[in-house]
């Protein structure tokens, strides 16, 4: 029988990326509350999960293969079920005595499936849409992104935070929530085996020539770009400062009072940061995609380049006078997350402008790449500075690693009528 070509892009465009989000935010983020609620040290914490990155920054390696065996289409599916079960997994883990070695291993396979999961969505997704489509659809996958965000770092913290209170039992509480995320994943691997096109140009590659010589020219092509040392000079800086923050952002407000912490409950950061943060900082994206297709990336990059960093001193503010008003730290992580999030757009569209040409797909990734490295060294010494300076004098610290950014965003060549409409 023959297979449907077309299916509405509603049925899965949003599930797709809504699943792509997922396992990043388990990773990144959900990992970082665990182990925290578990009393693993700020140092431990910081330079185990940063370690976690390594897969995003090495994807391009081996996205030419996600092309060459099987579809894209398999890959998704398969490695659904494979998150799914590396989700189980560590919930299992929870109940082991050596539990954070063991999850950690665990964390290792998802972050590698997820990794080549993404390389596998996003190619799908401009097989499976016309080219209208992909540019009507980026708002939607964006969004569901987001929201899969929101329901990691918000809902799921929230819940939690509430199992731990009910239970008295802080390793069985996050059983509970890595058990729901595994039952979730594997769900949407078999909604998808329904749901997904089948475009008839998701197929094995079959390339004329020398593969292993392609796979080095797409590389030598991103290399050999004008101004490539500059290029790397502000993919690698614009987040220093945040690489740093962000691991210790949350260990900040989990941590007591006495500890130089604001003292908050896993649920109230579930509210605070992963759900009023995640809102802000989405409003923030929107706007500045806007601004930019308004005006063009050149005339917004020092407005934007300003918005992501100074919003770091409401951390600086947050841990001189550690307030105790739940409404007032939301309202200031929600200034912070705004800030990034509205300025993080021209991050997004320099890395577009970047990879234009020949191998736009295979360049973007090794931006992609780029970003997740000046993510992770970064993150890796953070917990220790941190440990050294306290959480007040490591968050002016903090501002002090946006300086070079600010030096690089001088120094990049920008078209000036890039990003318009």
């Amino acid at each position: 029988m023959q297979k449907a070509q077309v299916k509405n892009p509603w049925l899965w465009v949003p599930s797709l990326y809504f699943g792509q989000a997922i396992p990043y935010v388990v990773v990144m983020s959900l990992s970082v509350i665990m182990y925290k609620n578990n009393g693993i040290s700020n140092t431990d914490i910081a330079l185990y999960t940063s370690w976690l990155y390594l897969p995003w920054v090495i994807k391009p390696l081996w996205s030419p293969f996600v092309e060459m065996f099987r579809t894209k289409r398999f890959w998704i599916v398969s490695l659904q079920l494979l998150i799914g079960a590396s989700l189980a997994l560590v919930a299992l883990t929870m109940q082991v005595s050596a539990f954070f070695q063991a999850s950690l291993a665990v964390f290792w396979l998802m972050a590698f499936s997820s990794a080549t999961h993404d390389i596998a969505a996003d190619g799908f997704y401009m097989l499976g849409l016309r080219q209208q489509q992909q540019a009507a659809f980026v708002g939607v996958r964006s969004t569901f992104y987001r929201l899969a965000t929101i329901a990691g770092q918000g809902a799921l913290v929230y819940l939690a935070g509430q199992l731990t209170v009910s239970t008295g039992d802080v390793r069985l509480a996050w059983s509970i929530i890595f058990f729901i995320l595994a039952g979730m994943f594997v769900a949407l691997a078999v909604y998808h085996v329904f749901v997904l096109p089948w475009p008839a140009s998701d197929r094995t590659t079959a390339r004329g020539g020398n593969p292993l010589a392609e796979f080095f020219d797409t590389f030598a092509a991103f290399f050999g770009k004008k101004d490539i040392l500059l290029i790397l000079g502000f993919l690698l800086t614009f987040r220093l400062g945040e690489a740093q923050l962000l691991k210790l952002a949350t260990p900040f407000m989990l941590d007591p009072v006495d500890k130089g912490g604001l003292g908050m409950t896993t649920a109230q950061v579930g509210i605070a940061y992963g759900t009023i943060g995640i809102v802000a900082l989405t409003v923030g994206g929107l706007l500045g995609g806007y601004l930019i297709s308004r005006i063009g990336l050149k005339r917004c990059l020092w407005l934007m380049v300003f918005s992501v960093h100074l919003p770091d001193l409401v951390f600086v503010y947050l841990a001189t006078v550690q307030p105790q008003n739940f409404y007032l730290i939301a309202a200031n992580l929600a200034i912070e997350q705004f800030g990034y999030g509205f300025g993080f757009a021209a991050y997004l569209l320099y890395m577009i402008m970047v990879s234009e040409g020949e191998h736009k797909t295979s360049h973007y990734a090794i931006c992609t790449g780029f970003m997740a490295l000046g993510m992770m060294l970064p993150g890796m010494v953070s917990g220790w500075i941190q440990q050294q300076l306290g959480y007040q004098h490591f968050f002016i610290y903090v501002c002090a690693m946006t300086i070079p950014a600010f030096i690089m965003a001088a120094l990049v060549k920008i078209d000036p009528e890039f990003g318009k409409k």
